[in-house]
């Protein structure tokens, strides 16, 4: 009676456990870990890009940025007739390219004076703000002290005024962005600005003689509205 009774209270014993284990697994499972990929929606084939034997490799995926708002003057206002006459001078030349160009090099100047990257500022600046930015830069490096500055975003880029003599175009551009700037000695400590996010409003002028072949817009003007 006594090896009877010890049986079942090992048969017992036994299911317990292996219900246990069971539920155990089955949790397990069911369970979606942090490196599996959710199931994913059916995507069309696309075909392959065509060749482009001139196209770069392509680069690391970064964050896509926020789209900046433009602003290109009518062309039967006064400011769209003197970009109309830039044209004329230089058809490659249009509002909506350069207001492309010059948010890329808004973003190569800021960075490249923070860096002090003196080779990446020197063919998009003009000689006196060129003389200026090196002076700057120069002054801190004596200084010891760091310049940090990060663009988080552009809100806005628009043509405010332009300017023709004979065939030297001066446009000025009004960019409205996101950004952190801060100094700070080699130890860390802040001696001006904030790593907070703030809007800034600048206006630059960019001049190019429209008769030459180099296409580079410098900038020759540069103050915060």
């Amino acid at each position: 009676m006594g090896a009877s009774g010890g049986f079942t209270i090992d048969l017992i014993l036994f299911g317990m456990i292996a219900a246990f284990l069971v539920l155990r697994l089955k949790s397990i499972l069911g369970k979606r870990t942090g490196f599996e990929r959710p199931p994913q929606p059916a995507r069309p084939i696309e075909p392959p890009p065509a060749f482009d034997p001139m196209r770069k490799a392509a680069a690391p995926a970064q964050p896509a940025p926020a789209v900046s708002q433009r602003a290109v003057p009518e062309p039967v206002s006064a400011l769209g007739q003197t970009l109309t006459q830039m044209t004329a001078i230089d058809r490659s030349f249009s509002p909506a390219s350069f207001l492309d160009g010059a948010e890329k090099a808004f973003q190569i100047i800021v960075h490249g004076f923070a860096a002090g990257d003196r080779g990446a500022l020197r063919p998009l600046l003009g000689e006196e703000t060129r003389k200026a930015f090196d002076l700057a830069i120069t002054e801190r490096e004596k200084a010891g002290h760091i310049q940090i500055t990060e663009v988080r975003s552009i809100h806005g880029i628009t043509i405010e005024t332009a300017e023709l003599t004979g065939t030297v175009a001066s446009i000025a551009v009004r960019i409205v962005s996101d950004q952190v700037n801060m100094t700070q000695t080699q130890s860390g400590q802040v001696l001006a600005g904030t790593d907070a996010v703030t809007e800034i409003t600048d206006l630059w002028t960019f001049e190019r003689d429209l008769a030459q072949p180099s296409p580079i817009w410098h900038l020759v003007a540069a103050r915060s509205a």
